[in-house]
């Protein structure tokens, strides 16, 4: 049985790739520009000021890489701890932020669109 697909098989190495400004720190963004990849990779370093936002279409999936002994993350008003190794599901309309200074690779389906980030 075979599978017709449009896409090719890409590497990227996120580390490499240049960072933007997003209200959690700095994100690499990987796949925006393969337009059958439904979702966009982000290796994302979070700093202490990340700000409260939410999405109105976009879910994300945080996996914590790494991050302070006392981090952690706010959902909807709620702060649990997390640790390396942690996976995080963040539905659209979910309120959020990281508490603390930590890396993470965030899976963001669809892909990433900077018009679907909101703050109250």
């Amino acid at each position: 049985m075979s599978s017709e697909t449009s896409l090719e098989p890409k590497i990227v190495d996120l580390a490499g790739l240049p960072g933007v400004s997003c209200p959690c720190g700095t994100a690499r963004r990987a796949f925006a520009d393969v337009p059958d990849y439904p979702a966009t990779i982000h290796l994302t370093e979070i700093s202490d000021e990340a700000e409260t936002h939410y999405h109105r279409t976009l879910t994300e999936t945080y996996y914590i890489l790494e991050c302070d002994e006392d981090a952690g993350i706010e959902l909807n008003g709620t702060v649990m701890p997390i640790k390396a190794g942690m996976c995080i599901l963040i539905p659209p309309g979910t309120r959020h932020r990281a508490v603390g200074t930590m890396k993470i690779l965030n899976i963001v389906i669809p892909k990433f669109d900077p018009a679907d980030e909101h703050f109250d």
